[in-house]
């Protein structure tokens, strides 16, 4: 789907969907609870969809509509099952270490780029833990498809922190199943850790022990899941469009947040308010928000001077390269970015031009740039902007809901 923005500010009232982060962690601690569990608030996107779908195939029984899921936990799991993973890092990081530490032969599929992004810390540690890998049928430099089999055994797990945190937190919902206790020794200093303090929250709320250590964290095996409802909360990532859309101009009411969120993405409030007072640029180490980044680019092209993102290098292995995306996206409309290997500057200007750019298959960059389209001279087309199913999928309804003059080519 392509998209034609006439450039226009947003007014009105927005109720922020429900946290894609949370409702992922949500869904796999119920499905391993011992009962029944509801979740409501739950948005169907294409990743969350996914998790629901591989729950499935390990046992659990959930009934999802109308953003409520119904989850019954996993009473015998299968020995065998097929994990579609779509183009979802966290459903397919999150579920090997469950498939493993619950015995399944598992094969992980997926597509989009997902089939090249990393799973190398589990490739390190699991053989010595029981677990068998096989890429026969992937091909030459992916990760997927990839079978797993054997069962995952208790001890220490020496992981690389600088990754990706969905490792930890895949670890840190397998550990608790196991027969014996573990540590995970972190090699390196954990990236995105807002993540696993979420990841430590939904634990706790279903029941699970997990202790903080100075080398990283101590899991007690042989702990069992508890039922637990609760709805979703409001998303902090996907809300930085809209405060980012009131800092270029438009006036949004934004609804839907949780004030004591555990996520790191509430940090957009702070540097948008920021923003407001003064329009000056800003220097960001973005280790803990890489969520945050494409919005913040373009947040970045309307302060007083040069901005810079540092400690982004893992956005060049997500949905696409999203450095060199934004780089390319608003260069090509007006914009001064210039992306490195672990940073990104940006030259404040006054206004954008409008034309054409591509979404990279990538929900966050189609919907940063939908933003962009708001300070833009000229309309904006957007091509391949249906990737917001993603994460987001009314997210273009919301906009015209707001004011925004969209028109599908």
């Amino acid at each position: 789907m392509d998209i034609r923005i006439t450039p226009k500010k947003l007014s009105g009232s927005v109720t922020v969907p429900p946290s894609k982060s949370v409702a992922h962690r949500m869904i796999i601690a119920a499905s391993l609870s011992r009962g029944s569990s509801k979740i409501t608030n739950l948005s169907p996107s294409v990743d969350i969809l996914a998790t629901i779908d591989c729950m499935r195939a390990l046992g659990a029984k959930i009934d999802f509509e109308y953003g409520v899921a119904l989850i019954e936990g996993i009473k015998s799991p299968p020995k065998t099952a097929l994990l579609d993973c779509c183009e979802s890092g966290s459903t397919l990081r999150f579920l090997i270490p469950v498939a493993c530490a619950l015995g399944t032969t598992a094969e992980f599929i997926g597509r989009g780029k997902l089939p090249q992004r990393p799973i190398t810390p589990f490739l390190e540690e699991f053989p010595a833990h029981g677990i068998t890998f096989d890429f026969g049928k992937a091909k030459s430099g992916e990760s997927l498809p990839c079978s797993v089999s054997g069962k995952l055994t208790a001890g220490s797990f020496e992981i690389d922190g600088g990754i990706s945190s969905q490792f930890i937190t895949g670890l840190l919902f397998a550990l608790p199943l196991l027969n014996g206790d573990s540590e995970i020794v972190l090699k390196s200093h954990l990236e995105s850790k807002p993540y696993v303090d979420i990841t430590l929250g939904v634990l706790r709320d279903f029941g699970c022990e997990v202790a903080e250590t100075p080398r990283g964290y101590s899991v007690r095996g042989g702990q069992t899941f508890k039922p637990f409802s609760a709805a979703v909360e409001g998303d902090y990532s996907q809300s930085a469009f809209f405060y980012t859309a009131n800092s270029l101009g438009s006036r949004l009411e934004i609804n839907g947040l949780n004030a004591d969120s555990l996520q790191g993405d509430k940090k957009i409030t702070e540097i948008c308010e920021n923003f407001n007072r003064t329009g000056a640029p800003f220097e960001i180490d973005c280790s803990d928000i890489p969520d945050l980044v494409p919005i913040l680019t373009v947040l970045a092209c309307f302060g007083n001077g040069k901005s810079r993102l540092t400690n982004v290098a893992r956005l060049r292995i997500k949905e696409c390269d999203r450095l060199a995306a934004m780089e390319d996206c608003l260069n090509r409309i007006g914009g001064k970015v210039k992306a490195s290997e672990d940073s990104i500057e940006i030259e404040g200007i006054e206004t954008l031009k409008g034309g054409e750019v591509d979404s990279y298959n990538d929900h966050r960059i189609a919907m940063s740039m939908a933003i962009a389209a708001t300070r833009c001279e000229q309309p904006l087309m957007i091509r391949g902007a249906e990737c917001v199913s993603k994460s987001f999928p009314n997210f273009f309804k919301v906009y015209k809901s707001l004011g925004g003059e969209i028109v599908e080519l």
